[in-house]
């Protein structure tokens, strides 16, 4: 179950319907997501850090928050320029970000709801500027594939970690895992 990072990002492209009018969208748009980034930045964390749970892992090494508030900052940055036209290293760096949400226990029930604030607040900050909705439609979308990068990883490290441990195959594993489903 070995994800290649850029033919994820072209399926969850298809997917959303993330096109090259989203990508015109966002990249026209580059110089004001660069400036908001910080204030995202620090909605993101504001909000994760009022959890407990979340609070204790992000501040439990010292400079881990300031980096981070970097990477977030960057990363949001990042959604408006697609760094190499939503490429190789655009999906390469999206991977790696979700592992190391997994190392870090930094959980989609964490994530998700901390991007939908962050989603709230671009869109009102879109309505006040007068920006075009075309804006807001495209980064919501390339948001939602980034987010569905960390829950992949998820996925990934934990059904990795367990063959592993077990020495299941993919196929024996994947039916374990549906017929715990169909028993809930």
């Amino acid at each position: 179950m070995t994800l290649e990072p850029r033919e994820f990002l072209a399926k969850m492209e298809q997917r959303m319907l993330f096109n090259d009018e989203d990508k015109a969208a966002l990249q026209a748009n580059a110089d004001w997501g660069k400036q908001i980034a910080p204030e995202m930045t620090d909605h993101f964390y504001e909000f994760l850090n009022r959890d407990e749970e979340m609070a204790n892992i992000l501040n439990q090494k010292d400079g881990r928050m300031e980096r981070l508030r970097a990477t977030f900052t960057e990363w949001f940055s990042e959604m408006f320029t697609g760094m190499d036209d939503w490429g190789d290293a655009y999906a390469v760096r999206r991977w790696r970000i979700g592992l190391v949400h997994v190392k870090l226990g930094i959980g989609p029930q964490h994530v998700v709801p901390a991007m939908a604030t962050v989603a709230r607040e671009v869109d009102n900050k879109i309505k006040a500027e007068g920006k075009d909705d075309a804006v807001n439609d495209a980064l919501s979308k390339i948001c939602m594939i980034d987010l569905a990068f960390i829950e992949q990883a998820y996925v990934e490290v934990s059904s990795s970690a367990v063959q592993k441990e077990t020495g299941w195959s993919e196929a024996l594993f994947r039916r374990m895992i549906a017929t715990g489903a169909n028993s809930m």
